[in-house]
């Protein structure tokens, strides 16, 4: 396969899997409004793309996307993959096959396809030891990525996202985004990682933290977040 470069003067490529969320799709939105960055998305079906999207898009197999990757060779991958538990007809395993093995599998492909930067969305309270499986297993996830050996790993853990989904209903959600403004003030210090966030600003944080160059692995909690969007944003002008 063909090994395209970013251009010198051109925005940079930064690889997107997970396109049809929250996340995914304010990425896309937010990225296509400048010219700092460039998505270029990896996904199993072909998604509704935001109206003016300026993007790459990839549709393939998970099992062929290390081979996309080995060709954009993108400065990083930013992992908005995720379902819920819902949608998992909550099913363990069901669940497990997308927030563990796929993540883990996608990220092992750009371990090794050679991308240096690895961007994580997963969530507050994430723990390998807590007793709820949904925050055990991103917890989990979080710990296989951080072994894998890229130069810099960012794991983003927001609390409660603010934003307009795509055909996806969480009637708990809205209701909590509702409230939020109320009961976010009320939270003690303790529980800060379960205040609301908005989705542009882990977009933001997102991007910005795929450009860094200090080698690691960092872990952001909200208030980390809105600090490194506000940082993009400062870069971004």
């Amino acid at each position: 396969m063909s090994e395209p470069r970013d251009h010198p003067q051109g925005p940079v490529r930064i690889g997107l899997v997970g396109a049809t969320g929250l996340i995914g799709r304010r990425l896309i939105e937010l990225s296509s409004a400048g010219e700092e960055v460039r998505m270029v998305g990896i996904a199993r079906r072909e998604p509704e793309l935001p109206k003016g999207a300026k993007v790459e898009m990839f549709v393939a197999d998970p099992a062929r996307w290390g081979e996309i990757l080995e060709a954009v060779k993108p400065r990083a991958l930013i992992c908005a993959l995720g379902t819920t538990w819902r949608k998992a007809g909550r099913d363990e395993a069901a669940f497990r096959t997308v927030d563990y093995d796929l993540i883990v599998a996608t990220a092992k492909a750009a371990r090794e396809a050679g991308v240096p930067n690895f961007v994580l969305v997963s969530s507050s309270g994430a723990n390998r030891n807590a007793k709820n499986f949904y925050l055990r297993t991103k917890g989990e996830t979080e710990d296989a990525v951080s072994k894998l050996g890229f130069n810099r790993v960012d794991i983003l853990r927001p609390g409660l996202l603010k934003g307009t989904r795509q055909d996806d209903l969480r009637p708990l959600e809205a209701i909590a985004q509702l409230v939020s403004p109320v009961l976010d003030p009320l939270l003690p210090n303790k529980w800060q990682g379960l205040r609301s966030i908005d989705a542009d600003h882990v977009c933001e944080a997102a991007m910005g933290l795929a450009l860094r160059k200090a080698a690691g692995c960092f872990n952001h909690d909200n208030d980390a977040i809105k600090r490194a969007a506000r940082d993009w944003r400062a870069k971004a002008g």
